[in-house]
């Protein structure tokens, strides 16, 4: 039976985090889990060693320390190297395991990083969609002010003609007026 992936993708998580208590729960769940196999025993092997390796996390000849856990082509350069080793006939079972333990864990860093990365920077594709939703909201802001002010134009219109009107009936009531005192003071002659 092969190491369960979920578990193992779990351990490698929380040992880059530095979470050591639950890797070691982690780590007891799948020595119950895994059979006893040359492989899996170097497998498990290996992941103790990444866990007292990040641990203890002072000594200059540890792989661990001296891996830049940011850069992308690195971390394949070492996947390849360690899937290239786990494949080696040549090399037991045992080995075999304990190279693909560490060839899981710099995919699984690989996986890490990179979506961390994608988070920080955009891709020129999002960039592209903002600028567009920015000149897309800027004209439509730009049609919003037009129509305020062509309803504004349309308002003041409506009142300069309602002004005007009333300005004529004024006049016209006034004419009318004048007329009647006019009539009645001739009238009163």
């Amino acid at each position: 039976m092969p190491m369960p992936s979920i578990y193992v993708t779990r351990f490698f998580q929380l040992i880059t985090a530095r979470r050591f208590a639950e890797a070691e729960r982690v780590l007891l769940r799948l020595r119950e889990k895994i059979s006893r196999t040359e492989w899996n025993t170097g497998y498990f092997q290996a992941l103790k060693g990444m866990l007292l390796a990040q641990k203890s996390n002072n000594d200059q000849y540890v792989f661990l320390s001296n891996v830049n856990f940011r850069n992308q082509d690195e971390l394949q350069k070492y996947r390849r190297e360690f899937l290239r080793q786990a494949r080696n006939k040549l090399h037991a079972d045992y080995d075999r395991g304990y190279f693909a333990a560490w060839a899981s864990y710099m995919r699984i860093l690989a996986k890490l990083e990179f979506s961390a990365d994608k988070t920080k920077t955009e891709s020129p594709k999002r960039k592209d969609v903002k600028a567009k939703t920015k000149v897309e909201k800027k004209v439509v802001e730009k049609a919003k002010e037009r129509t305020a002010v062509a309803k504004r134009k349309e308002n003041e219109k409506e009142v300069n003609s309602e002004t005007e009107k009333s300005k004529i009936e004024h006049k016209e009531n006034h004419e009318e007026f004048e007329r009647q005192q006019r009539t009645l003071f001739e009238f009163s002659k």
